[in-house]
């Protein structure tokens, strides 16, 4: 006869489990960060900085995998218990009430330079720069060259002949070469809380989501902005920002319609008359002398005269009114957004 045997749990392991799963019900928004390279001093410094804004906790894998997934059977919520999957390394728990993509921002913003360790993965191309490393000669300049560093000495100084890339991006950098990145002060990689994942509302989001160009994002809202602006001007499309500038295009295409089948009213009056008069100037200007007596040559004369600076004063101002009309229409989408 079988008889099976219960395997024990320690009472701190219940208990672990227990306070992991009231953390994770006690806020919206639950992320899953990685710790591991994070040194002691480092750590402390950025739990002042948010600890007013989010409650870290950090235990075994094992046991805030559990807690996810009874918390997430208790809620009746399976997208919670998928963060489990994403438990990894030297793994915490976080939780707040900060919108998942400012929290990734202010935890990335807490990260500080730190140098590479032997064995760790090149986050980045890591280069040295040409110059003088202030050191003087001895057998730093052979560790140098023995990991492919191009030193000579300069005025009694051991100095770098030219920059180049030591490790590519995603190559393992040697523990020889960590320790002369280390002596020239090279700090290529930045250490703080890594997210893994962060839940909110039954989705899951990841770092390549929550990675966000502000400057790019700023950019393609406003020219989507003006592009929508520019298609609703010429397609007459009365929505609330484009209706004034649509209005004072019809009234300018109105006005001009006016004027040039002469139909006259208060406003176009002066314009009608003066482009008659004008008009009038050019047919009497193209007539034989012959066919005007003196009188009728010195009045032409008089009329241009005096016509002459309304004309031109005329021209200049619709010349001014439409590069208005195009500067106001242009810079309108922009505009408006502030």
């Amino acid at each position: 006869m079988e008889t099976k045997v219960k395997a024990h749990v320690a009472p701190w392991k219940i208990e672990e489990v227990k306070t992991l799963k009231g953390l994770i019900k006690s806020k919206p928004v639950v992320a899953i960060v990685d710790m591991m390279d994070v040194p002691a001093p480092q750590l402390q410094e950025i739990r002042d900085k948010i600890r007013d804004k989010v409650t870290l906790r950090m235990s075994r894998n094992t046991l805030i995998i559990r807690a996810l997934k009874e918390a997430a059977e208790e809620l009746n919520d399976p997208k919670l218990a998928e963060l489990a999957n994403y438990v990894e390394r030297g793994a915490a728990i976080l939780v707040t009430d900060m919108n998942p993509f400012k929290l990734y921002k202010m935890l990335e913003e807490n990260k500080s330079p730190a140098p590479v360790r032997g064995g760790q993965i090149a986050p980045c191309d890591i280069k040295v720069e040409k110059g003088s490393t202030g050191m003087p000669p001895g057998p730093f300049l052979g560790e140098l060259k023995s990991v492919g560093i191009p030193a000579a000495i300069e005025k009694g100084k051991i100095a770098i002949k030219e920059d180049k890339v030591v490790v590519k991006k995603g190559e393992v950098v040697s523990p020889k070469l960590a320790a002369v990145l280390d002596r020239l002060g090279i700090k290529p990689i930045k250490v703080g809380l890594n997210v893994l994942a962060v839940y909110e509302d039954g989705i899951i989001y990841t770092p390549d989501v929550l990675k966000i160009d502000e400057d790019k994002l700023l950019a393609d809202i406003q020219s989507a902005y003006q592009k929508a602006f520019n298609l609703a001007f010429n397609t007459a499309y009365p929505a609330k920002d484009v209706l004034p500038f649509l209005i004072q295009k019809a009234f300018v295409e109105a006005r001009a319609l006016s004027v040039e089948t002469a139909f006259i009213t208060k406003e176009t009056a002066g314009d009608i008359l003066a482009k008659a008069q004008a008009q009038a100037l050019a047919l009497a200007s193209k007539l034989p002398d012959e066919a005007l007596d003196e009188d009728v040559k010195a009045k032409v004369s008089s009329v241009e005269a005096s016509a002459a600076p309304a004309v031109e004063e005329k021209k200049e101002e619709e010349k001014k009114e439409e590069e208005k009309k195009e500067e106001d229409t242009g810079a309108a989408g922009l505009a408006l957004l502030f």
